[in-house]
């Protein structure tokens, strides 16, 4: 069996080589080819292309670098003319990939979405395009996986990733600790670093401020990110003389694990941070523009997966709006990570939702009592090999969802 894999970002490659992982333990003869990147290619998928470089945000960026994405489309359907795979899996990253998909369609190779585009959230009039294109979701949220089911999309819930590694942290609060760690958590992007960081700077002095004996530490993912914070830090020196910032690199699990609270950009890290059970301030400020921008295509009630996952109804409708509101709107009582969305400086808000949780215990185990009943619904391991056993499946003309039902009831006859 030939599989084709094509994952575009850094978290993707993450995801996608788990997969990659899980399919060649089911299926050893299984040969794995596409676009990817190191964690892939330490997998043994066959890369003709290193597509992380690639990861960008926006349309101007993405335009930028057409010509690249348009030459590695046509490696891509080389390699589908010059031996055909059984199957197309892509993880996440959905403007190149709807190209991919589309090439791959036409010459009759069934094609499979892991982690798939949250069109559910920012652009639900692509589920005509979905419902085209792709043969099989394999959705990563419960929420997800009935939305796609409503619009008419094959879908099959296998979990997220995220979980097949993280594990509950075996002492989430740190109770016994003097000095309480807040971790800063600026993005996994240049320009989210850009828009975020100041304001993370600034709410971290003012908690320093009211209580002196806070540390802080900012989690970065690669040197790359660190070198940029660091150039960051020297235009800001007079807000961060008494923080005594330390930037790490490559560690930032381990700095979640030890936190007691964290401010952290919008992104997956939200559930790394579920699982440890650290509450954490989300922020995410994008220009004028893009506010109003994001009002009219937005369909998602909040931006964090954690609040998503806990509240009644996540998908729905968002007010839009005509003129950018530069305020700092309020915390809505459903979310359980007080998150803000702004063009304005959040700051002291960020600050204050801090300040609460170290200086009052019981509002802090409150959201970690939030974030137990949360973990308990949807933290469930093994979503790369239950992926794996659907991709195996349709591949070979099979139901998915049948050939995860057997594997249940093994389970099951095994326990």
């Amino acid at each position: 069996m030939r599989v084709f894999v094509s994952a575009g970002e850094p978290s993707g490659d993450h995801h996608a080589a788990l997969l990659v992982r899980a399919i060649r333990l089911q299926q050893p003869e299984a040969e794995c080819i596409g676009l990817g990147g190191p964690s892939m290619a330490a997998e043994g998928c066959n890369l003709i292309a290193d597509m992380t470089q690639l990861a960008v945000m926006w349309f101007a960026r993405a335009l930028a670098n057409i010509h690249r994405f348009i030459e590695l489309a046509r490696r891509a359907e080389r390699s589908f003319l010059d031996d055909r795979p059984d199957i197309c899996v892509m993880v996440d990253f959905p403007g190149f990939h709807w190209w991919l998909a589309w090439r791959a369609k036409r010459h009759g190779i069934p094609v499979v979405f892991y982690c798939p585009p949250q069109i559910w959230a920012w652009a639900s009039w692509r589920k005509k395009k979905m419902r085209h294109l792709i043969d099989h979701v394999l959705s990563v949220l419960p929420f997800e996986h009935e939305w796609f089911i409503k619009q008419g999309i094959s879908s099959t819930l296998v979990g997220h990733p995220f979980f097949d590694e993280l594990k509950p942290n075996e002492n989430p609060a740190c109770e016994s600790s003097e000095q309480p760690l807040v971790v800063l958590l600026p993005g996994s992007r240049r320009q989210e670093i850009d828009a975020n960081f100041e304001s993370i700077v600034r709410a971290a002095s003012i908690v320093k401020s009211r209580m002196p004996e806070v540390q802080f530490i900012v989690g970065a993912l690669h040197s790359r990110h660190a070198a940029h914070i660091q150039q960051k830090m020297t235009r800001i020196m007079n807000e961060i003389d008494k923080l005594n910032l330390v930037v790490e690199v490559g560690r930032t699990r381990h700095l979640i694990n030890q936190a007691h609270a964290a401010i952290a950009v919008s992104g997956s890290v939200s559930l790394e941070l579920l699982m440890a059970r650290v509450p954490t301030v989300i922020v995410y400020r994008i220009s004028s523009i893009a506010y109003v921008v994001q009002s009219w295509f937005r369909h998602a009630r909040f931006i964090t997966l954690v609040n998503l996952l806990a509240c009644r109804e996540p998908v729905g409708p968002v007010r839009p709006v005509l003129r950018p509101s530069f305020g700092v709107p309020k915390v809505d009582p459903e979310m359980t990570f007080p998150e803000y969305l702004v063009v304005g400086d959040p700051a002291k808000q960020l600050a204050d939702h801090i300040i609460q949780w170290l200086s009052v215990p019981s509002l802090r185990k409150k959201i970690v009592r939030n974030l137990d009943m949360i973990a308990d619904t949807v933290a469930h391991p093994g979503s790369a090999d239950r992926a794996a056993m659907a991709v195996i499946a349709i591949a070979n003309g099979r139901s998915p969802e049948r050939a995860l039902g057997q594997r249940l009831d093994q389970n099951t006859q095994a326990a």
